[in-house]
C-alpha cells in the first residue's frame, strides 16, 4: 500500500514535535570542550551548556562536524531537535558526507539511552524515511538518506525492505533510478557506495543483490542512459567477467 504524502507530513510533523519534547532542556556536558583554534569560541561552548537556546547554522554546522567531542551523547541530545529539523529541511552538510553524521550517533551510543530517548529518535528516522521515499519534494536524496540510517542503526537491510514495499509508488521508483547511477560505479567494484564504520564486507553484496532485483524495471521506466543499462547487466555477472570484454 502506498502512503499518502499528507499522512506522512503529519507523521513527520508529528515526530519533529516528539524529539522536541523530548530532548528539551538537554545540555552539553558541563565538562565538555574543545579547541578554539578549530572548532569555537569559549562562548559558543557555553551555547551548547546552557538548555533550549537556538544555534545558528554555522555553529550547529561546526557542531556535528566535529568528531572529538569528551561526551558526544549529550551533545548529541542538545542539538537534535535542531539536528533534525535540518535534516528535513535539507540544510544539513556533513564534512565527508552521511556517513560521518552516521558517526556521531555512533560515538553518543543513542541505542543505550533511556527508552522515551530511543523511541523518539527511532521514530522520526522510520517517518523521514518515508518522507524521503514518497514525497517529491524532499531535501535529501534517498541514497545519501540510507547512508545516513543505516550508519545510525547499524542495519541496512530494513531500511531497503521498505523501500522495496514502497516501489508501486513512482516518486520511490524515481528516487531508485537516482541511487543506482550515483552508486553503480561502486557496486561494479564490489565497493559499498560509502565509507562505513559497520558492515561494509556484507552490506556491499546486500546491496548489489537488492539493485539487482529492483531496479531493471525503475531504469526501463525512467529511460535510463543506455551505458547505465549495460552497468546492470555487468553488475549481474561475476566480478572477473565485468571485465573480460
Amino acid at each position: 500500500m502506498i502512503p499518502d504524502p499528507t499522512d506522512v507530513s503529519r507523521r513527520l510533523d508529528m515526530a519533529l514535535a516528539g524529539v522536541a519534547a523530548t530532548f528539551q532542556g538537554m545540555t552539553a556536558h558541563r565538562q565538555e570542550s574543545n579547541c578554539e583554534c578549530h572548532w569555537g569560541s569559549a562562548e559558543e561552548l557555553a551555547l551548547l551548556k546552557t538548555p533550549d537556546v537556538p544555534l545558528d547554522d554555522d555553529l550547529l554546522r561546526r557542531t556535528y562536524w566535529t568528531t572529538d567531542w569528551h561526551y558526544p551523547g549529550p551533545l548529541l541530545r542538545r542539538i537534535l531537535p535542531q539536528l533534525t529539523q535540518g535534516l528535513v529541511a535539507g540544510r544539513v552538510e556533513p564534512m565527508a558526507g552521511m556517513e560521518s553524521l552516521g558517526r556521531l550517533f555512533t560515538a553518543g551510543r543513542w541505542q543505550e539511552w533511556p527508552t522515551g530517548q530511543r523511541d523518539a529518535l527511532r521514530e522520526f528516522l522510520d517517518t523521514w524515511w518515508l518522507h524521503v521515499l514518497v514525497e517529491p519534494d524532499a531535501k535529501v536524496p534517498a541514497h545519501e538518506a540510507l547512508t545516513l540510517l543505516a550508519e545510525i542503526t547499524t542495519k541496512l537491510t530494513p531500511w531497503l525492505t521498505v523501500w522495496a514495499e514502497l516501489l508501486a509508488d513512482t516518486v520511490a521508483r524515481r528516487r531508485l533510478v537516482t541511487a543506482v547511477d550515483e552508486w553503480m560505479y561502486d557496486l561494479l567494484g564490489d565497493a559499498l557506495p560509502w565509507s562505513s564504520w559497520h558492515n561494509e564486507d556484507t552490506w556491499c553484496p546486500v546491496l548489489s543483490l537488492w539493485v539487482l532485483r529492483h531496479a531493471p524495471a525503475a531504469l526501463r521506466e525512467h529511460d535510463a542512459s543506455p551505458e547505465l543499462h549495460d552497468h546492470m547487466r555487468l553488475l549481474g555477472l561475476p566480478y572477473a567477467d565485468r571485465w573480460d570484454r
